[in-house]
């Protein structure tokens, strides 16, 4: 039987299969939500966890990396002011491997300016959520973005971002 890792471990699987690797499952997909306030944390993880979604975690760019590589999520909600190796620079990283570039990147920040969200969009984003957020419209958007995603809908997604950009 596998063990729960402890809820708040940088990196740690917020829940997992008690039927062990590969039984299946009902899961709409793996989302890496990377933040370093653990309570924006905890909001993502209850929220997302209730719409089927397994949640990984991040505090810092460095985790948010590692763990990308390793586990390739189905998408990563990434906030922009992070300790050390910051938002954008984590998702220019990950734009860089073929491996990791298809992963979908929807900035969760506080950092609401016209600049900033295209700063965002340009680093390779195919969304953008300021803080303060409601919930429900975080595990509603996650799920259309997957959706999306698995339709091959990436340059559709990224094409209405950009046309619904603030003018400076």
């Amino acid at each position: 039987m596998l063990k729960a890792p402890l809820i708040g471990v940088p990196g740690a699987r917020y829940r997992d299969d008690p039927r062990g690797p590969g039984a299946g499952g009902s899961s709409e997909g793996r989302i890496l939500v990377v933040d370093d306030e653990s309570s924006i944390r905890l909001i993502c993880r209850v929220n997302l966890d209730a719409s089927g979604f397994e949640v990984l975690e991040a505090e810092d760019g460095e985790t948010a990396l590692s763990i990308a590589r390793s586990e390739r999520p189905d998408l990563i909600l990434l906030d922009v002011m992070l300790p050390g190796i910051d938002g954008w620079e984590v998702a220019e990283q990950l734009s860089e491997t073929p491996e990791t570039s298809v992963i979908p990147i929807v900035f969760l920040t506080a950092r609401s300016t016209a600049p900033d969200e295209h700063r965002s969009h340009a680093a390779g984003g195919v969304g953008y959520i300021a803080k303060p957020f409601d919930p429900t419209l975080l595990s509603e958007t996650v799920t259309r973005v997957v959706q999306r995603m698995r339709r091959g809908e990436r340059d559709q997604l990224r094409h209405e971002w950009e046309q619904a950009l603030p003018r400076d």
